[in-house]
């Protein structure tokens, strides 16, 4: 390993180079003491000198030199990973040549000729399966280069078996956040079903072509979101290892698993087919209903600094509108871009539909839309965003539907276009719901007004800013009839995410948090309510906490039997937890038998708020509950399941107020979660597929809900009548519960369906939690003695609501979801939609 040259003092030797270091030691004969400084060159020019001061034991072990700090290593300068063949070689002090080894090992010689690609560095996370997809991002930067960077492609496979191979380029405005880098790193692949089922796979998530794992990777884990389908592929799991005569009943129950489809995780794929089908349905209406006329449609769009290429798209989608008599007023705000101001003149020229504003001095997003409000002379008003898209048949879509309807405000739904332009994050609406209104802006993009009432809501406040559409859409409910204000339930806006966007985070607008606060504030208060405003951890979500004093009187309804431990919980919690003074508890007892009945009752018989009503019938949910509520005088009667535990002391005082706020309320329904904290209830969604379905079913203690759903309270069409408050006067007139064909099952959802096909609403009240211990006291549905009944109510509910608009499509749920698998995730067929 020693090489010498000739008579110098030197003595040393190169191991050549691996990957991109250069290694190997050098020592000075006459003072071993003292580094050897060492001269790199590369294609003949001298690049770097290094010191040899690093340990290398292995050559003090053969030189016995009095110390082992001989070593060298230098990484090759990211200049020559070029992809080139470079000459190097090393000099030492007394310009002799260090020799450096041959590939074999065997031999030295005075140069190497190298050829190097870089290789950049990666820095990544997976994040896990969630929801039937696997999501992560993965950065990339080269040598050299000081920012990180996404676009990597990523591999995934399952037990050795390749699941996808994807560009991580989703948006992930939280990794951008954290890092300071670009946004789309992301990726989120839907695991496909033959993954899928209780068996474990482990998963291997490489970046390409390196094949480098991911933080997080390897990792095992099972993918079963759906208690059906995982069942059928564990049966299939298991045929697949029976023996050879079994292939056909394998192939059958395989082709009985449902074919994955569409759902959040995969929305950009339903996306692309959808607006396919959203353009043929639009086709297809100009045939079968021509419309008549062709108003002037004015479409604002205030533009304060756009990026260019974002600022043509959107002026770009509005040339390509199928609705041919608008007008497009281009307001520049403060003429502060030459450039900009440049590109509207020139599209003004082009297109005489297109009118430049420009306004001097710079009044921001509220004065700026002001002066086009002015400027406008179109029947209908649109709100535009510089940055951007319309869809090609939006304004034909909304006029067809405000010409239709005679509605005096229209919302679409809208979605989000990231960097990558990767459809995603859609807000699927429901129909006009104030209460919902009161806790967010969910109307937002895109708002269609008649020109005529704009004017009479006013124009935008700049003491709103950062909340001056919220702020306007409540000063147009306060106008407007709730039944004039029109929802078209389709995918019409694009909005932009960009890094300093609210599509990507509210922190980027924090002012756009206290002005929303004030909006919703100062609505509630020049309607005469009063309540506290605040926001929820600190997003544009808002509690809205009612400040009334009225306290009507609330009979607490609670069918038992037996089962004491439980009921006797119940009863202490709500005695211990319930501030609200004005009720009393009426406990049904359905023909208890045991001791520990008979002694409860006895001690709790002579209790102020409690009265026992004994009915010795077989168990039949509708009509102990009319019974019990026959009897009871109270202004409200809440319906309350025995294995339901309250949590705050205010929990009735919430459910109340939401009643007393408004008179049309009908019924309110409480948050419940399970005992791991899960939510079991957060209102209740209807249709033909499913009857009804609990909406966010299963969420954890941190989730949101969709667009801020389990967080706010909000009108649903069905609660849960295991805790649920409804107006006494309200029930009698709707003919309570129907004990005679849906004596066990559904007959909360009915109720629910009567009292709003009777004018009245219904509230989901997120603020009043409850655990609820399903089906502790009953068991389960499931459950195969119970299949048969479960059936047939189904089918009672199927055919006495049919065709009802309540029941066919839920006004309070938007119509892309599906009712039968995962409320709020799983998308219906998008071109059946």
């Amino acid at each position: 390993m020693t090489s010498s040259q000739g008579n110098s003092p030197f003595l040393g030797y190169c191991d050549g180079i691996h990957k991109e270091i250069l290694i190997g030691w050098a020592v000075n004969r006459l003072d071993p003491y003292q580094p050897v400084r060492l001269h790199v060159l590369i294609d003949g020019q001298e690049i770097a000198q290094i010191l040899a001061d690093q340990s290398r034991s292995d050559v003090q072990t053969a030189l016995k030199t009095p110390h082992d700090r001989l070593g060298f290593s230098f990484t090759i300068p990211v200049r020559f990973m070029d992809g080139v063949a470079h000459e190097l070689s090393i000099r030492l002090p007394d310009r002799t040549i260090l020799p450096i080894a041959e590939q074999n090992g065997e031999n030295a010689r005075t140069s190497q000729s190298f050829k190097i690609d870089a290789r950049p560095e990666y820095t990544s996370c997976v994040d896990g399966v969630k929801q039937g997809a696997l999501k992560g991002w993965v950065l990339q930067k080269m040598p050299g280069e000081s920012e990180w960077r996404g676009d990597c492609i990523v591999s995934v496979t399952a037990n050795g078996v390749l699941v996808a191979q994807v560009r991580a380029d989703r948006y992930r405005g939280d990794v951008a956040a954290a890092v300071g880098c670009n946004p789309n790193c992301g990726f989120d692949i839907p695991i496909p079903q033959r993954f899928r089922g209780s068996s474990p796979r482990s998963f291997s998530v490489k970046i390409l072509p390196e094949s480098e794992e991911l933080m997080g990777s390897p990792f095992t884990t099972s993918i079963a979101d759906d208690a059906l389908e995982t069942r059928l592929l564990d049966i299939a799991e298991t045929i697949d290892k029976l023996h050879r005569e079994l292939t056909k009943l394998r192939t059958e129950i395989r082709n009985a698993i449902p074919r994955a489809g569409y759902n959040l995780g995969n929305y950009d794929r339903w996306a692309l087919l959808y607006y396919t089908a959203l353009r043929e349905r639009t086709a297809l209406l100009r045939v079968k209903a021509p419309l008549g006329t062709e108003p002037l449609v004015s479409i604002l769009c205030p533009t304060y600094k756009p990026l260019k290429a974002d600022y043509v798209t959107a002026i770009e989608s509005v040339l390509r509108q199928t609705w041919h008599n608008w007008e497009l007023i281009l307001i520049d705000d403060g003429l502060v871009c030459p450039q900009t101001t440049a590109l509207m003149q020139e599209y003004a020229a082009r297109d005489a539909r297109i009118r430049v504003l420009p306004l001097e001095k710079n009044l921001g997003i509220s004065g700026a839309t002001n002066a086009g409000m002015d400027a406008a002379t179109g029947l209908y008003t649109v709100f535009f965003d510089h940055d951007d898209m319309l869809v090609d048949v939006a304004i034909e879509t909304m006029m067809r539907k405000a010409l239709e309807t005679n509605a005096l405000l229209l919302y679409s739904d809208e979605d989000k276009v990231d960097q990558a332009n990767n459809w995603q994050s859609p807000n699927f609406k429901p129909d006009f719901n104030y209460r919902y209104l009161l806790g967010c802006n969910y109307v937002c993009h895109l708002t269609m007004v008649e020109t005529e009432t704009m004017r009479k809501i006013g124009p935008l406040r700049a003491e709103y800013d950062g909340a001056q559409d919220h702020d306007f859409i409540l000063r147009a409910c306060e106008i407007i009839p709730h039944d004039r204000i029109g929802h078209v339930a389709e995918l019409l806006y694009h909005w932009r995410m960009t890094p300093n966007s609210t599509a990507v985070t509210v922190g980027n607008k924090n002012y756009a948090i206290a002005a929303g606060v004030k909006a919703v504030s100062d609505h509630l208060d020049r309607c005469g309510y009063e309540a506290a405003v605040s926001s929820i951890n600190g997003l544009t979500l808002y509690r809205v906490d009612w400040r009334l004093s009225a306290s009507p009187k609330v009979s607490i309804i609670i069918p038992f039997k037996d089962q004491i431990d439980i009921t006797q919980r119940c009863i202490e919690t709500l005695l211990e937890r319930t501030a609200y003074d004005n009720y009393e508890i009426v406990l049904i007892d359905n023909w208890s038998v045991t001791p520990e009945a008979h002694a409860f009752m006895e001690r709790f018989g002579a209790h102020e708020k409690l009265r026992f009503l004994t009915i010795e019938e077989p168990f039949n949910y509708s009509r102990l509950n009319n019974l019990a509520a026959h009897g009871c005088s109270a202004d409200f009667l809440l319906f309350l399941n025995n294995d339901v535990f309250v949590e705050e002391k205010n929990w009735l005082r919430l459910m109340v107020n939401e009643a007393l706020a408004d008179p049309q309320v009908g019924a309110v329904g409480a948050r419940l979660l399970y005992p791991n904290q899960t939510i079991q209830h957060a209102g209740v969604v209807v249709g033909p597929a499913g009857v009804g379905a609990h909406a966010h079913r299963g969420c954890g203690p941190e989730d949101y809900g969709y667009i801020g759903r389990i967080l706010l309270s909000h009108e649903v069409t069905a609660v849960t009548a295991a805790c649920m408050l409804v107006r006494r006067e309200v029930f009698e007139s709707v003919g309570g519960f129907d004990e005679i064909e849906l004596k066990i099952a559904y007959n909360d959802v009915d109720l629910c369906l009567r009292i709003r096909d009777a004018g009245h609403r219904i509230i989901y009240c997120a603020e009043a939690v409850a655990w609820h211990h399903e089906s502790l006291t009953r068991g389960s549905d499931d459950v195969p003695e119970h299949e048969a009944r479960f059936f047939q109510e189904g089918q009672i509910m199927q055919k006495r609501w049919a065709g009802h608009p309540l029941f066919e499509r839920d006004p309070a749920y938007p119509r892309f979801f599906t009712v039968d698998l995962q409320p709020f995730f799983d998308l219906v067929d998008p071109t059946r939609s």
